[in-house]
């Protein structure tokens, strides 16, 4: 089995971020989606891997480089425009071959893994296999129909009146038959190739398209509130580890990582929290379900439930909480105010905030 993975995106919705940086290098608990993305994979025991980029390939290149470093094999295929999920099988026709592959949103976010769907795919092999996830409002989602048994009968895009709260969430898994029914299909009114047309195609034809539910947690990581609900969910199964030095003035409380070459002095900080190599924390109280990247710099702040990114610095604020914070952004404090603040701040970014 392969694996192609779709990152070309441009993540319109993460807004400033998406201007400066691909979606899916966001930071979840220090680390980028996409890498969460690859390591479910090769945990399912699938090592090849095409990965779908687009304008901002040169900046994904730079991070997940040819794969070695997280034990697969990528190979780069450019889509040249967004025009949709069946088109990205076209792309990757070459390198996909005749063999069995799972395809993954590259913004998505399953900390428990796929195991389950992909045992149940190599068991069964149906022509298509599509990931499932109970939500209370299924208008927003593709929806898939089943019978009792599991059989997909319909897939229905967004439906004003939802027969079903299953929606599709990203993870796909397909044979080759895939590759008939993508060269069959049109373009749809928005002038995409649609993922959602080529699995009814095979319905239609009479392939076996089954449903597997997941019973995890599934986010899709195109909102600021999602990154932040990730990196919660991410950092609830973090284990305390201190390699870089805090000072006798410190007091740290539950599941805290220090990472190496940061420094945490006359400061409290509340776990689960993670502080980023490099990073130097003082006077300063961090609050629970907080990932500081690296090389960040925080003296005399408070921040609890955030992100702050690679670079960073907080001087003097406090009460940010529920707060983004970009690369090499620099939040400060100005005369009067108080009070709790929610920030999103773009990279190389300059805020004065009434503390």
């Amino acid at each position: 089995m392969k694996a192609l993975v779709l990152s070309g995106g441009s993540g319109t919705r993460l807004r400033p971020f998406s201007y400066s940086m691909p979606k899916q290098l966001i930071p979840i608990a220090n680390r980028p989606v996409l890498e969460h993305v690859v390591e479910n994979i090769r945990a399912i025991g699938v090592t090849d891997i095409g990965l779908i980029v687009g304008d901002r390939a040169a900046e994904i290149a730079a991070v997940i480089g040819d794969g070695s470093r997280l034990g697969v094999r990528i190979c780069y295929l450019r889509q040249e425009a967004p025009l949709g999920l069946a088109h990205c099988v076209t792309v990757a026709r070459d390198f996909l071959a005749d063999d069995d592959f799972v395809m993954y949103l590259g913004d998505n976010m399953l900390p428990q893994g796929i195991a389950g769907p992909a045992e149940r795919f190599r068991a069964e092999r149906p022509a298509a296999q599509v990931v499932v996830h109970r939500v209370p409002d299924p208008r927003s989602f593709g929806v898939a129909e089943i019978r009792a048994d599991g059989a997909v009968t319909r897939l229905v895009e967004k439906p004003e009146r939802p027969v079903s709260d299953l929606a599709l969430i990203g993870t796909y898994f397909f044979t080759s038959a895939v590759h008939e029914a993508v060269a069959a299909i049109e373009p749809s009114a928005r002038g995409e190739l649609e993922i959602t047309d080529a699995i009814q195609w095979l319905v239609d034809a009479g392939h076996t398209v089954r449903a597997q539910e997941y019973h995890g947690y599934w986010r899709d990581t195109g909102r600021v509130e999602d990154v932040l609900d990730c990196n919660r969910e991410l950092l609830d199964a973090v284990e305390w580890r201190v390699d870089g030095a805090v000072d006798d003035s410190s007091v740290l409380t539950g599941a805290v990582v220090v990472e190496p070459g940061a420094a945490v002095m006359r400061s409290r900080i509340e776990g689960p929290a993670v502080i980023g190599a490099g990073s130097l924390v003082a006077d300063s109280r961090i609050g629970p379900h907080t990932s500081i990247g690296r090389d960040c710099v925080l003296r005399s702040a408070g921040i609890g439930y955030s992100v702050a990114l690679d670079g960073a610095r907080v001087t003097g604020v406090s009460g940010l909480h529920g707060s983004l914070i970009g690369r090499a952004a620099d939040v400060t404090s100005s005369e009067g105010g108080s009070g709790r603040h929610r920030l999103v701040v773009g990279d190389h970014t300059r805020v004065e905030v009434a503390a």
